[in-house]
């Protein structure tokens, strides 16, 4: 199943309210929820207390990504918060499977992430063990940047390997998604889209969600 997901990295902080109510009534299936710490990443995002004020205003399925050191420290914490997804980096966890683990005690679905350096090959003993592998299509920690279109190899990848042992699993992307970049990830094996500057930036964000799916 395809699915749309608004990263509100690219939304108006001061009116988020409004804007995920805009992004649902476009069409869009998921909210996007980019947590940085300024270690992992070079850029500081939002936290628990935002995250606990989008789960009061939306009734949309909240995904959650963690690009932060230690991630364990506070699986439990954004679980609470209202967390349907938790995903974290494959890099910045000593011990994914402690990780993965522990978001499965939440009952909050789980995703695993790599940057655009880290081999395929790096997700692939515990694609069985979540729900969701995140293909980052930029280097992670600003909206904005352009597609890395080395990344669609990647992609191909990982659905192979998920295909070839029967494993279910979404494919997620995030990071210069457009109407362009997403016919070239679809065709490559990516289901879940993440899109915030295109989505938000868009004179009519029905007709992007739209072109995102065409």
């Amino acid at each position: 199943m395809l699915i749309v997901s608004a990263s509100i990295l690219s939304a108006d902080l001061c009116d988020l309210g409004r804007d995920m109510g805009r992004a649902k009534a476009a069409g869009a299936d998921h909210i996007h929820f980019d947590v940085m710490d300024g270690v992992f990443v070079n850029n500081i995002s939002y936290g628990i207390p935002v995250l606990e004020s989008v789960r009061k205003n939306t009734d949309m399925f909240v995904d959650v990504h963690l690009m932060i050191t230690d991630p364990i420290r506070y699986v439990d914490r954004f679980a609470k918060a209202g967390a349907d997804n938790i995903t974290f980096h494959v890099e910045a966890a000593d011990d994914p499977d402690a990780v993965i683990e522990a978001i499965r005690r939440t009952g909050a679905k789980c995703g695993i992430a790599l940057k655009p350096g880290t081999p395929a090959e790096a997700v692939y003993r515990y694609a069985g063990k979540v729900d969701m592998i995140l293909v980052m299509t930029v280097e992670p920690g600003f909206g904005g940047q352009g597609f890395i279109g080395e990344m669609t190899d990647k992609i191909r990848l990982i659905r192979r390997y998920l295909d070839d042992n029967g494993i279910v699993c979404d494919i997620q992307v995030d990071g210069g998604i457009n109407a362009k970049t997403s016919a070239l990830v679809r065709e490559a094996g990516a289901n879940v889209l993440v899109a915030g500057s295109y989505l938000f930036g868009a004179p009519d964000m029905a007709e992007a969600v739209a072109r995102m799916r065409s």
